[in-house]
C-alpha cells in the first residue's frame, strides 16, 4: 500500500478553482469538538463545518450506520424503492409538520425543490400570473442560480447574466411594507426562521406570525428555509415549532447529515401533489449512505435530553462570551438562539470579525464570521461544559492579543 502523499497549502492554489481562500491549517482527523491538524496541533471546533457537523466529529452512532450500511448498498436510483430512504423520511414527517419529503444533496437543492414546488402548485391552481416570489435582504438559501437569486445579497447572484425573473426582496421584520406589496400575484414568501449568513437576526413574533397570516389571505405558500436552523440547531427539533407558526414547504440539509451530504424538502400531501413523475427529480437524491447517517442523526438529536441540551449550551456561550467582553469591551451583543450564534462586534471593532477568526485560529480555535461584524459559532449540540469553557479560554486569549495590538 502506497504512504499518502502529504497534501501542502500551496497545492489549493495548483489545482482548485478559486472561489475559496482556506485557511492555512490543514485538518486530518476530529473527535468531538476537536480536530487536529497536520502537524497533530489541536484546535477546539467552535464551527462545525458551518453548522453541519451537529454531533461533533466521528460520532459512534453515524460512525457505526455507515459502516453498516457501507457493506449493504451504496448507491439505488429512483427507479426502486429505498429503504433507508424510507426509513429516514418516515421519521422527518414524525418530527415535523411534513407528511412528504423529498431528499437531494445539499441545502441549495432542497431550496430548489421548494421553489420548483411552490411555482408549479401556484401554476396548477391559480394561473401562471400567480409568479411572485417574495425572499428578504440579507437572506441566503445557496448557490444555485435560482436560490442565490431568491437569496437576498446581490454579491452573490451579480456577473452571471439575466436572473430568474419575478423575485422581489424586501426588508427582514419590516410587516409593514411586505402588506402593502403583498398581492395576488405573490406565490410563495421564502424566509430563514433566523437569518444565518446575514447576520445572525431573529425575527420579532410579530413578524413572523405577520407573514404566515399574510400568505394565507393572499393564497401564497410560506417557505422555511432551515437548512441552518433544523435538527435541533435552536433548540427544538426544527426552529419553526419554537415560533408558533408552520410553513408549508421546509428545507433542510447541513447538520441533517451530521457532515454526510444529504437535504431535504418537507411539505404536505396536499402540496407534494404537484411534483407528478418526471417533473422533479434527482440522481443521488436518497443516497443509501446518506440516508444511513442521516437516521442514525435524526435519533440522536430528537431525544429530549439532546434538544434541552442546546439550549443550557446556549447559556454557557452567552455567559463565557459576557465573561469576555466585561474584560476587554469588544461586543455590543450576543444575538441569535441555540447554539446558533453571533457575537456582535461594538463601535470601536467595526470589519474586525475576520481578524478575530484569524487570531483565534493562531490560539488553536474555530470560530466563523457572519460578515464582518459579527464572529459566528455553530458548535457540535453535544459538546462537552470542558470543550465550551477551553474554547472561549481560547478566545479570549486571542481578542487579548489584538486589543494589546491596537
Amino acid at each position: 500500500m502506497t504512504m499518502e502523499q502529504k497534501v501542502e497549502r500551496k497545492q489549493f492554489d495548483d489545482v482548485m478553482v478559486p472561489c475559496y481562500n482556506p485557511m492555512q491549517v490543514i485538518p486530518v482527523k476530529g473527535k468531538g469538538a476537536r480536530i487536529w491538524d497536520q502537524d497533530d496541533r489541536e484546535y477546539i471546533d467552535l464551527a462545525g463545518g458551518i453548522a453541519v457537523s451537529c454531533l461533533g466529529h466521528c460520532h459512534p452512532a453515524m460512525v457505526d450506520a455507515l459502516k453498516g450500511q457501507a457493506d449493504k448498498l451504496w448507491h439505488l436510483s429512483n427507479v426502486m424503492t429505498n429503504e433507508p430512504a424510507i426509513r429516514l423520511a418516515k421519521k422527518l414527517t414524525e418530527v415535523s409538520f411534513a407528511e412528504k419529503v423529498f431528499f437531494a444533496n445539499s441545502g441549495a437543492e432542497a431550496n430548489e425543490a421548494a421553489l420548483k414546488l411552490a411555482r408549479r402548485w401556484a401554476a396548477d391552481v391559480h394561473g401562471d400570473e400567480k409568479s411572485e416570489i417574495i425572499a428578504f435582504k440579507q437572506g441566503f438559501h445557496g448557490r444555485t442560480f435560482f436560490t442565490v437569486t431568491v437569496g437576498g445579497q446581490a454579491a452573490y447572484s451579480d456577473g452571471f447574466g439575466p436572473k430568474p425573473g419575478d423575485v422581489t426582496h424586501l426588508e427582514y421584520n419590516d410587516l409593514e411594507t411586505l402588506a402593502e406589496h403583498m398581492s395576488e400575484r405573490t406565490c410563495a414568501i421564502m424566509m430563514e426562521p433566523l437569518q444565518g449568513e446575514g447576520g445572525i437576526i431573529s425575527p420579532t413574533s410579530e413578524f413572523v406570525k405577520g407573514v404566515r397570516e399574510l400568505c394565507d389571505k393572499h393564497n401564497a405558500l410560506l417557505i422555511f428555509d432551515e437548512v441552518q436552523t433544523g435538527n435541533g440547531r435552536t433548540g427544538e427539533f426544527y426552529a419553526y415549532q419554537g415560533l408558533g407558526v408552520t410553513p408549508d414547504i421546509l428545507s433542510t440539509a447541513k447538520s441533517l447529515g451530521g457532515g454526510f451530504p444529504v437535504g431535504a424538502m418537507l411539505t404536505t400531501t396536499e402540496l407534494a401533489k404537484h411534483l407528478k413523475v418526471g417533473t422533479h427529480g434527482s440522481t443521488y437524491g436518497g443516497n443509501p449512505l446518506a440516508c444511513a447517517v442521516a437516521e442514525a442523526v435524526v435519533d440522536e438529536i430528537s431525544k429530549p435530553d439532546v434538544l434541552a441540551g442546546v439550549k443550557e449550551r446556549e447559556q454557557w456561550f452567552r455567559d463565557g462570551l459576557a465573561t469576555i467582553n466585561a474584560k476587554h469591551n469588544v461586543f455590543s451583543e450576543i444575538r441569535g438562539k441555540g447554539l446558533l450564534l453571533g457575537a456582535v462586534l461594538n463601535e470601536e471593532w467595526q470589519g474586525r470579525a475576520r481578524d478575530v477568526l484569524v487570531a483565534a485560529g493562531e490560539e488553536g480555535l474555530l470560530v466563523l464570521v457572519a460578515g464582518m461584524n459579527i464572529v459566528r459559532f455553530t458548535p457540535s449540540l453535544v459538546i462537552t461544559k470542558q470543550e465550551v469553557e477551553e474554547g472561549l479560554a481560547r478566545l479570549d486569549r486571542a481578542i487579548a492579543k489584538l486589543v494589546a495590538a491596537a
